[in-house]
């Protein structure tokens, strides 16, 4: 059954103070090219490449009343497909600042100084070839006690390993007491597939999955 992410995300983020960072760090968050070349939007509509929309419908869901002046860090932006969808007037900030005419990142981004996001987005990256599931620990760094977090993955055959991998992460961080897990949501009909051999079931499609995480308060240190 395909599902669509809860919410309106764009229409919710409307109504508060979000402050849009689009830049990406380098390392250890990603690693090779965040966007090809300028042909990207273009190439995204034609294959129906659904994952923006639905993370930002699912953290809005999650986070529908983030505190004003909120700030959302969007982890390997690339073109910034994430940012269309929040509010005008939010910008990119140094997102667009630091893309080159390829269209990806022209310069080294400086690291985000820990617990300084109320949420951060890795949307698109994590994949074979892409950002390594190691790099997970990096994003809740960065992020608020408190905040929320917003990834996803695709489930498309050739990326089976790797989601097995991905969600491994995510279970022991979990485990740990790091973060709790809000929501996964799998959708089938993610984006059209490029050939049979990755199709869902004959749809022409591949499925993919939105994952939101809340990152857990720092508990008291205890006296004595």
């Amino acid at each position: 059954t395909t599902h669509s992410a809860p919410g309106e995300g764009p229409s919710i983020w409307r109504r508060h103070g979000w402050q849009h960072r689009g830049d990406s760090t380098d390392a250890p968050l990603s690693s090779g090219p965040l966007a090809s070349d300028r042909r990207v939007p273009q190439d995204v509509a034609a294959l129906e490449y659904r994952a923006p929309h639905l993370a930002a419908a699912s953290l809005a869901f999650a986070f529908p009343t983030p505190p004003a002046e909120a700030r959302l860090l969007d982890v390997a932006c690339g073109t910034g497909l994430v940012a269309r969808e929040v509010p005008a007037g939010t910008g990119m900030g140094m997102g667009r600042a630091a893309m080159g005419g390829n269209g990806a990142a022209s310069h080294r981004s400086p690291c985000p100084p820990p617990q300084h996001y109320d949420a951060v987005t890795l949307v698109g990256a994590l994949g074979e070839g892409q950002v390594p599931s190691a790099a997970v620990p990096e994003l809740l760094r960065v992020t608020k006690p408190g905040g929320f977090l917003c990834l996803t993955t695709r489930s498309n055959p050739s990326n089976l390993r790797y989601k097995a991998e991905l969600e491994a992460v995510l279970e022991e961080l979990e485990r740990q007491g790091a973060w709790r897990k809000v929501l996964a949501q799998e959708v089938e009909r993610w984006e059209k597939a490029t050939s049979e051999e990755e199709s869902t079931q004959g749809t022409g499609y591949i499925s993919g999955v939105v994952y939101v995480y809340w990152k857990c308060p720092v508990p008291p240190l205890e006296e004595g």
